[in-house]
């Protein structure tokens, strides 16, 4: 199932930057946040460093720090910028200095950077102003690049999981997406990412990088990871159940296991000198 909300929210006018709080509906357990989420590729995270001027890193939307655990891993020095104080707290338990703030109203305090990082979040950033503050904040030569992960369970499989959906909730998120391949889910956050940096000036060419892999889930793997999506976020207790006894149904149908094809696609500029 993509786990990148649609350009617009469902039933409503507006942008999924301006969706507060379902960006912040995902502090509410993030242990199992950062236990069960997809992880990102070494080879995307070697790119990406290998690509900046130097190792100091700003992470959007830091979260628990899966992502940041990646690049600290790589030689980078990490500073989170986190929208969810409960996250902020959880990456600080993990060793990382968070600062608390949407990241377009952050105060950068003078301080630049090589790198401006963004793990399935900068959609939850407006994207005119997240790129403005972010040229802001590189130095010369330094790189935005916001990465999101797009997993396509096998094709059966994914179908009997959008029948459960559209029984259970067929006016959601998770309803929505799941009627949806991954790649013509992300299209559209895509290129208003990429407009969003050409709007604000400041960096050269947007460019696309794609990264592919993949990842075995046993049924009780994908359950677990399932509550942490968008698609689940506001899921009233009762509608939770209901979806995940139908999914680990659909998935004990299907022998118990299965292996998720992960497309890892990053929208990267850089600061212009």
């Amino acid at each position: 199932m993509p786990t990148l909300p649609p350009e617009r929210m469902p039933g409503s006018p507006r942008e999924s930057h301006q969706a507060r709080e379902l960006a912040e509906s995902f502090g509410s357990d993030p242990e199992r946040y950062d236990r069960a989420r997809p992880r990102y590729p070494d080879a995307m995270v070697d790119a990406i460093v290998a690509a900046s001027p130097g190792r100091d890193v700003v992470d959007v939307g830091i979260g628990t720090g899966i992502a940041a655990r990646k690049f600290q891993a790589a030689g980078c020095r990490v500073l989170g910028v986190e929208v969810d104080a409960r996250m902020g707290d959880w990456a600080r338990q993990q060793g990382f200095e968070v600062e608390v703030a949407a990241f377009e109203a952050w105060d950068a305090a003078g301080r630049t950077f090589d790198a401006v990082i963004s793990g399935q979040t900068w959609h939850w950033v407006e994207p005119v102003a997240g790129a403005a503050k972010a040229a802001d904040v590189l130095r010369p030569g330094g790189r935005l690049a916001a990465f999101w992960n797009a997993g396509q369970p096998p094709t059966e499989l994914a179908q009997a999981f959008a029948a459960v959906y559209r029984q259970v909730a067929p006016d959601s998120l998770a309803a929505r997406w799941s009627a949806a391949a991954a790649t013509s889910a992300y299209s559209a956050p895509y290129a208003k990412v990429t407009d969003g940096i050409r709007a604000a000036g400041g960096f050269g060419d947007p460019e696309q990088w794609s990264f592919t892999w993949e990842r075995p889930y046993t049924r009780d793997e994908w359950l677990d990871q399932l509550p942490t999506t968008g698609g689940h976020a506001q899921f009233s207790a009762a509608t939770q159940d209901e979806a995940l006894a139908g999914i680990g149904a659909a998935i004990d149908a299907a022998g118990g296991s299965f292996t998720v094809q992960f497309t890892t696609t990053v929208v990267t500029a850089v600061r212009s000198r």
